[in-house]
């Protein structure tokens, strides 16, 4: 987690997040078959390739240059935006479900995050790529200031990747039940803070070697100071309490305390230029009270760098408060203030996270480009449900209609008033098949046995009923007689276990059969009730049956053709 740099000063660089083999190929290229085509899934094929050689990278120990790591997490990235965007990866039985992602803690190797959710394996390589962004700004010679330069710019990428992970990725990634603190928000916002402490770090180094004034110095110097205060109160609360080594603790604490009492003593030497002497002894007192703390609380598992560059920083401040208070004793005699009555030392950010949305923007990738992306098959899926909602209302709208108007057609007699005014007798043929039917079952009288019948039948399943309701009654009586008789002897389960589907089929015939008896009693009493009307079906044949029209029906002038052939010409259409 940590290796110490080639200059002065230690810094920190992130570990990979290690993870275990996965294919991803066939469960894909399954999807892409049976929701697409086989041809589709051939024309796709160099894509799933690509998506198979990035996962295999991925498992593998880093071998490549650092730049093509990090190419390579940001390609795999981008390919993850397209694969979610079109692949539903999920435990849901529609989706696909065999993927399961593994990925284990950087700082706690031995826990681990198993989820089917892709926003796991997104996290875990924007958690890399942060990491990778470290160990080149960890890799460069910092003796020069070119070499500090890129130091503070790969810093701040590593910066960018975890601000990026907290804001877009980690929450979704710690919604499952298996989860990592490393990949937590906290533990990205922490990161962040860290690295921009390097990249600021890196900063003050070439702002010392350019000789800049002492007050500029001061300021570049808290702002370093104020990140790493950042990263160590993330550090120590929850879920990060206890989850990084005390090495780790260590040097952040430090690192801390050297930068605030580095800007006390550049600041120190800005205030005896305008000879404010007391309030310099009170800045140099509270940069070594500092520094002393520190090393109390600190010392253990720390770099012996970072050590050594303390106990400088600590000789330069004894020397300068030395200086001052004589002085103060024998020229300015100034009241010396409190430090906690002074105002916060100035600072000045020189820098930010790196922004990563353009470099990490998926919307230009044409992976997978012939597939509807996943929002969108359901955006579709949504539009025609609405259409089909749409037509569905149409039609009981036109339903409605037609009933209400066969309602006032019937009110009216129409259309068989038409077809009596023109001398046509015959039945319709819907009409006529139905009346033929009937004849052929005997009319009223094959009704008639046909209720008979049913009657007949009604009374043998009743009696089914009862038979068999009497044979189950009676196996209980006899179970309980054994059972009172042999005691614990009778081993067999209780009649209402074994019986109980039995008892239950039949309380459902039960059920049925009285709900059939009723219905049979409706049609009973309505055959009974159109006995008379039915009794034309005897009449053969039907026709002579109708009733006659005479014409005409009423006085309309001797226009009764013209207005009868225009309203059937309105019926017809």
């Amino acid at each position: 987690m940590a290796s110490p740099s080639s200059s002065a000063n230690v810094m920190l660089a992130i570990f990979e997040k290690k993870t275990v083999s996965l294919d991803l190929y066939r469960p894909l290229r399954n999807y892409i078959v049976f929701n697409y085509s086989e041809r589709e899934a051939q024309n796709l094929e160099d894509d799933l390739q690509t998506i198979k050689q990035y996962r295999s990278e991925i498992e593998r120990v880093p071998a490549d240059s650092l730049p093509a790591r990090r190419d390579m997490l940001q390609n795999y990235y981008k390919a993850l935006c397209a694969v979610e965007s079109r692949f539903p990866i999920s435990p849901d039985n529609d989706h696909i479900n065999s993927v399961y992602f593994t990925w284990y803690d950087t700082f706690k190797i031995k826990q681990k995050a198993v989820q089917q959710n892709i926003h796991l394996e997104k996290a875990a390589v924007l958690f890399n790529l942060g990491a990778v962004h470290s160990q080149m700004g960890l890799s460069l010679d910092r003796s020069a200031v070119e070499g500090r330069r890129q130091a503070s710019h790969s810093f701040i990428a590593a910066a960018g990747a975890f601000a990026f992970l907290r804001d877009n990725v980690a929450m979704k990634a710690s919604m499952g039940t298996s989860t990592t603190v490393d990949m937590s928000v906290e533990c990205a916002g922490m990161l962040e803070r860290l690295m921009l402490a390097q990249a600021q770090e890196c900063v003050f180094e070439n702002t010392i070697a350019k000789g800049s004034t002492p007050g500029v110095c001061a300021k570049i110097s808290r702002q370093v100071g104020i990140y790493y205060e950042e990263a160590l109160a993330a550090l120590n609360v929850a879920p990060l309490t206890y989850h990084f080594d005390k090495g780790w603790l260590a040097h952040v604490q430090l690192k801390a305390a050297l930068f605030y009492a580095e800007a006390c003593y550049r600041y120190g030497m800005e205030l005896h230029e305008k000879e404010e002497i007391a309030e310099e002894i009170a800045r140099l007192k509270s940069g070594i009270s500092a520094l002393s703390e520190a090393k109390k609380t600190s010392s253990k598992g720390a770099a012996q760098q970072l050590l050594d560059a303390i106990n400088k920083l600590d000789a330069n401040l004894n020397q300068n408060l030395a200086r001052a208070v004589k002085e103060n004793d024998r020229v300015y005699l100034m009241r010396v203030p409190q430090a906690s009555s002074l105002p916060p030392l100035p600072a000045f950010a020189m820098v930010k996270p790196m922004p990563m949305n353009d470099v990490l923007d998926a919307s230009k990738e044409k992976m997978f480009a012939s597939l509807v992306p996943d929002n969108s098959a359901k955006a579709l899926s949504r539009y025609t449900e609405m259409v089909d909602d749409v037509i569905r209302a149409q039609a009981e709208r036109l339903q409605q209609g037609s009933e209400l108007a066969r309602v006032k057609l019937k009110e009216m007699d129409l259309p068989d008033s038409i077809l009596a005014l023109e001398g046509n007798l015959t039945l319709p043929m819907a009409l006529k098949e139905d009346v033929d039917a009937v004849q052929i079952c005997g009319g009223p009288a094959g009704l008639e046995a046909e209720l008979q019948q049913l009657n007949d039948l009604k009374r043998v399943n009743q009696e089914l009923l009862i038979q068999t309701e009497e044979l189950l009654q009676k196996e209980a009586t006899e179970d309980a007689q054994f059972r009172s008789q042999f005691g614990t002897r009778w081993t067999r389960p209780q009649s209402s276990t074994l019986t109980k589907n039995l008892q239950d089929r039949l309380n459902r015939f039960a059920g049925n059969l009285k709900q059939a008896a009723e219905s049979d009693t409706r049609i009973e009493r309505s055959v009974r009730d159109h006995a008379a009307l039915m009794s034309i079906l005897d009449r053969r044949p039907i026709e002579s049956a109708l009733p006659t029209l005479a014409r005409p029906i009423m006085s309309l002038d001797a226009n009764e053709d013209a207005i009868a052939g225009a309203l059937k010409q309105s019926l017809v259409r």
